[in-house]
């Protein structure tokens, strides 16, 4: 059985709603086996990619409106990081 990790410090930060609502989610479209601890979330399965994992997190950020503002990369090895953009500030002068 293969563990996924999805840090998401980050994207809590915004609030626990957020997170609830991804795990749920990342649960209804591969139907595995999630855990949620206070950083991130474990998901337990047989043959789901990292990579599919990825497009269903951008999925879930366009979805609630916050590819703005969050994206996804990839850490370590079998960890996926919800991290904040960083946006620019157009400064008057």
């Amino acid at each position: 059985m293969v563990e996924i990790r999805v840090e998401i410090s980050e994207l809590k930060a915004e609030g626990d709603e957020l997170v609830k609502e991804l795990a749920d989610f990342l649960h209804e479209k591969t139907g595995v086996e999630i855990e949620t601890t206070a950083n991130e979330i474990v998901l337990k399965a047989e043959g789901l990619s990292k990579k599919h994992l990825r497009v269903l997190l951008r999925k879930y950020l366009h979805k609630s409106e916050l590819k703005e503002f969050f994206r996804v990369i990839g850490g370590k090895e079998n960890t996926l990081i919800i991290k904040g953009r960083k946006i620019p500030e157009t400064g008057e002068e």
